[in-house]
């Protein structure tokens, strides 16, 4: 393969459903969640193997990310509009400033385990064989409500062609896909920035593209709704190949997923930071402080600075509604 390998990382959002660890003015992926290194740092540092590294974020979050990851140039978007237009602004600000290459585009708020860049450089060369889109499709331990699945089609040298991509199923569901060999969608993709730019052409990113070319973002953003770069691109694409990885994978999106990563107790207790517990058994407790838990299970307990969450470990996505309050609110 002839050309460069970019990294680009995605550090834009917030993490609503870490909240209140993760909050406006700290949003998750400058937190370490009691390991050594921030999750942006530990994902720079992940893709060290690649020629060049850009993290993509907003304004706001531009200047911490300098002191978490000075290795790394820096790309703000125009506005927040979801990973459809990110990508395609990340796409066609590299291809810019580094001409023609291959983006490994990756999530900053990921756990991946050995392995990684053997199959992220193995998707790199599909990309570029294929002149197409390519996803890493994680081979999947558990029947896992909340990701996404991808469903393999015909397998090819190194890699399978995308039959379908599936929402967020019911747990019933999530066992079907898992008996028809499906992967977790992970959100980490290859592609040539000619290939992404290309198919965005031909999906609800178009104007965006269009203003780009022009020189003018901040006109191809306004013109332009927040959509995902599935449903923008990847599940109206001709032709999407999927590379299988199998190394450790876990993405923190809401506490219950944290709780898989941190120490237990004997009670079975998942405690990030100082907890005292008494009759209480398969709790998640994250704080910077002190909690203390009596005669409760199977909750949720996160209190940071002033905050405090309590919510059933098995409702823990709610806690995006809770977010969206405190937005109304202006207190988030």
């Amino acid at each position: 393969m002839e050309r460069p390998i970019v990294a680009l990382v995605l550090a834009g959002g917030t993490g609503t459903r870490l909240y209140p660890a993760s909050r406006t003015d700290r949003p998750k992926q400058f937190l370490s969640f009691g390991g050594e290194q921030s999750l942006l740092k530990n994902t720079v540092d992940r893709a060290d193997f690649a020629e060049e590294t850009y993290v993509l974020t907003q304004a706001a979050f531009a200047d911490e990310i300098h002191d978490h990851a000075p290795e790394a140039a820096v790309l703000t978007e125009p506005a927040p509009r979801d990973t459809g237009p990110a990508l395609v602004y990340g796409a066609h600000r590299v291809r810019e400033q580094v001409g023609e290459c291959v983006l490994l585009v990756l999530p900053s708020d990921h756990v991946v385990g050995d392995g990684f860049r053997r199959v992220a450089e193995q998707a790199a060369r599909v990309a570029v064989a294929t002149e197409g889109l390519v996803t890493l499709g994680i081979e999947p331990t558990r029947p896992e409500p909340g990701y996404g699945y991808i469903e393999p089609g015909a397998a090819r040298d190194g890699y399978q062609t995308v039959a379908q991509f599936h929402e967020k199923p019911d747990r019933a569901t999530a066992e079907t896909y898992l008996d028809r060999g499906c992967y977790w969608n992970a959100g980490m993709f290859a592609w040539t920035p000619a290939a992404l730019l290309s198919a965005a052409r031909s999906s609800p990113l178009e104007p965006l593209v269009g203003a780009l070319d022009r020189g003018d973002p901040v006109a191809g953003f306004e013109a332009i709704e927040p959509i995902s770069i599935d449903y923008a691109v990847l599940e109206r694409a001709d032709s999407v190949a999927v590379v299988p990885a199998d190394f450790e994978w876990d993405d923190l999106g809401a506490w219950d997923a944290l709780a898989r990563h941190l120490p237990t107790d004997d009670a079975g207790n998942a405690v990030m930071g100082e907890a005292t517990a008494i009759d209480a058994r398969s709790n998640v407790v994250a704080t910077d402080g002190h909690v203390s838990l009596v005669g409760v299970e199977d909750l949720v307990v996160a209190s940071f600075d002033d905050r405090t969450l309590v919510v059933p470990t098995e409702q823990a996505q709610r806690v995006r509604a809770v977010v969206s309050r405190l937005r109304e609110q202006d207190r988030f």
